[in-house]
């Protein structure tokens, strides 16, 4: 029996992983898109194993019962285990039949404003004094929250002051006072080491949370430009609904921009 269930745990969470991988985009809710070819090769290898674990269980059933008509003295047989698996299948190991399950029926949603409302917002990284170009004239002007914080804590020419700018990100309530936050979450490798970007939106009321929405507006002048004493934040002078990104584990531009 135990070996059935073996076979049966490896084969469905094979093709829960190949369902995901190959024929939906909902494996980047959980990884980077560069670990799909690693995601196929692991749901092929647990299928080939769970097919593998199912004949070595079929031959081993056919050998017991080749084994049973031969004549042995069956007085004696009572008092032995002649290889035949009687132990049954843990407890513990049933609950392995809801995640595999779920691979194949019910995706888990992707992380969103709860995960992003219980940790710190990610540490960009400092750019050169010279690493800063010229803006494109556009306006408004297309620019990921990555950016926009570099711009608004780093770029000593301040280019982005008046400017109107356009971001998509999904909502997080803020904690207190007013506003809410435009966030992204960023994978370096999976879910497990998620970090989150974020720009404080003030103006229009905060729409529902983990709706994705693309916001018009300027910087929220709060501190010194140029310095990290800036505030991230954005005066809002639109906010409309946007469709979530195939995926949207990455700092983008919006979508159409």
């Amino acid at each position: 029996m135990r070996r059935w269930v073996t076979a049966g745990l490896l084969a469905l969470g094979g093709l829960g992983l190949l369902r995901t991988s190959l024929f939906t985009e909902e494996y980047l809710r959980y990884v980077k898109e560069g670990m799909r070819p690693l995601l196929v090769a692991s749901g092929v290898l647990l299928v080939l194993l769970g097919a593998a674990e199912a004949v070595a269980a079929w031959r081993g059933r056919g050998a017991d019962r080749t084994g049973s008509g031969g004549g042995h003295d069956h007085g004696h047989d009572h008092g032995h285990d002649h290889g035949h698996d009687h132990s049954g299948v843990p407890r513990v190991a049933w609950l392995l039949v809801l995640p595999a399950l779920s691979l194949l029926f019910y995706a888990p949603p992707a992380l969103g404003s709860y995960t992003a409302s219980r940790e710190a917002p990610k540490a960009v990284a400092v750019v050169a004094e010279d690493g800063f170009g010229p803006l494109p004239a556009a306006s408004p002007l297309p620019i990921t929250l990555t950016d926009f914080t570099q711009r608004v804590q780093q770029d000593t020419t301040r280019a982005i002051k008046g400017r109107t700018v356009l971001m998509t990100g999904f909502v997080t309530p803020a904690d207190g006072g007013d506003g809410w936050y435009l966030t992204r979450i960023l994978l370096s490798c999976c879910a497990a080491d998620a970090q989150s970007v974020k720009v404080r939106v003030y103006g229009p009321a905060a729409p529902e949370p983990d709706t994705w929405v693309t916001v018009t507006g300027t910087w929220h002048a709060d501190g010194t430009l140029g310095t990290s004493s800036a505030a991230v934040a954005l005066d809002a002078a639109s906010v409309r609904k946007a469709a979530r990104p195939s995926n949207g584990y990455t700092d983008a531009l919006p979508l159409g921009s």
